[in-house]
């Protein structure tokens, strides 16, 4: 796979991210029920089921023990919420929604460049085992070409024997190497949600070293203001609590409950109903400690808001002048001479080693460069694809 089908699975399968996303639809919920309003109450009271003799006396006369004629009471009742209480919770809820989409970007922002980081880290993997591999095949060939050499007596055994050690020990690298690429297929089968016997080779595009006009400085500081979902999720907490603020003042107002009653053989009247009108007296809980507590929440915010952005600068300009810097070395690399004709010069020394124009010393010091030299220039490649991707971490959008 390229990274572009990589990252198509990422979106449609990563299980986290699934997760995450189901935080806005539970926000959404919790917006449906801020609108609801509160269910009227009905109570059945006073029941008896049985009539006294005086009221049958006093209420109908000679009219025997009826179910219409024993006692009970029925209430119903309706809570009003008063000084906007519902628009004003619905309205906190809504900036809880949004705070639960910035969350989501927060959460695909981190996955997002692990899973690059980890493809970088991949591709660096694979094109060294093949540098081993490469190495390992040469010397096999030298190694058996060495021993039919030593036993017609052209070739010392001690040389031989320098040899075999030689390839072994690249053998050993390339084991370990292995060992290592299995870890991070782990980690990427894992982002994927793929099962462990999926056998994934990563395809490198030239798009992957292109070259990327990176924005100055300042516009970098500009992009993270608008897209960091970090920065955004502080500006909304302080919305939040700005929007808490006005719904707490709001529970200043006592709410209003309307209640309907009616009550039967329990007074003078047979059949009595009546209406009532119930509320708070707001005569010692005025809701002072969470007004003060909310107003405080949003001078708190305030504070929190400064030191993300303070955090998101230092931030962007660290990762700028890792890029910048790692950048400027894989071009000074790429641009020269020697590492453009590695390949052919392992080739050269091989074939004059079977030659022997070469001593054997010389050649296993040129294998022993050949791979410094590739493992530095695949590192350093690595190493500016990674802290390209840090860089778009700390902005928060791709620049590429």
């Amino acid at each position: 796979m390229n990274r572009g089908e990589i990252e198509t699975i990422f979106l449609e399968q990563n299980l986290e991210l699934i997760a995450e996303q189901m935080n806005i639809s539970i926000a959404d919920a919790e917006i449906i029920q801020a609108r609801l309003w509160t269910n009227p109450e009905l109570s059945i009271d006073e029941v008896s089921f049985w009539s006294t003799q005086a009221q049958r006396d006093f209420f109908f006369d000679d009219i025997p023990d009826a179910p219409n004629t024993r006692q009970f009471t029925i209430e119903l009742s309706q809570m009003i919420r008063t000084a906007g209480k519902r628009r004003k919770d619905v309205a906190v809820q809504t900036v809880a929604r949004d705070i639960a989409i910035q969350e989501f970007g927060e959460t695909l922002r981190e996955l997002r460049t692990e899973l690059r980081q980890s493809i970088n880290e991949i591709l660096y993997l694979q094109a060294f085992e093949k540098v081993l591999s490469e190495q390992v095949a040469v010397l096999e060939r030298l190694v058996d070409a060495h021993e039919r050499q030593a036993r017609i007596g052209n070739f010392s055994t001690s040389e031989l024997l320098r040899l075999q050690a030689s390839s072994l020990e690249i053998e050993n690298e390339l084991n370990q190497l292995k060992i290592e690429l299995n870890s991070q297929l782990r980690i990427l089968k894992s982002l994927l949600h793929l099962p462990p016997t999926a056998n994934i080779v990563i395809v490198s595009s030239e798009a992957d070293d292109k070259d990327v006009i990176v924005p100055t400085l300042q516009d970098l500081y500009l992009l993270a203001m608008e897209n960091r979902p970090d920065m955004r999720m502080q500006r909304l907490q302080t919305e939040f609590y700005t929007k808490t603020l006005r719904y707490e003042q709001a529970q200043r107002v006592p709410d209003i409950t309307v209640s309907a009653y009616y009550d039967r053989f329990d007074g003078i009247f047979p059949n009595y109903v009546g209406f009532g009108l119930s509320f708070d007296l707001p005569i010692f809980d005025r809701n002072q400690g969470n007004i003060r507590a909310a107003r405080l929440s949003i001078e708190q915010s305030h504070f929190l808001e400064r030191q993300v952005q303070n955090e998101i600068f230092n931030e962007i300009a660290e990762a700028f002048r890792n890029y910048e810097q790692s950048l400027r070395f894989y071009r000074r690399m790429s641009g020269s001479a020697l590492f453009s004709d590695l390949n052919n010069m392992l080739e050269v020394y091989t074939r004059n080693l079977l030659n022997r124009n070469i001593s054997l010393l010389e050649f296993i010091d040129f294998m022993e460069a050949y791979q410094t030299s590739k493992q530095i220039f695949l590192e350093t490649q690595m190493a500016v694809r990674n802290n390209f991707e840090e860089l778009q971490y700390t902005v928060g959008i791709d620049i590429r």
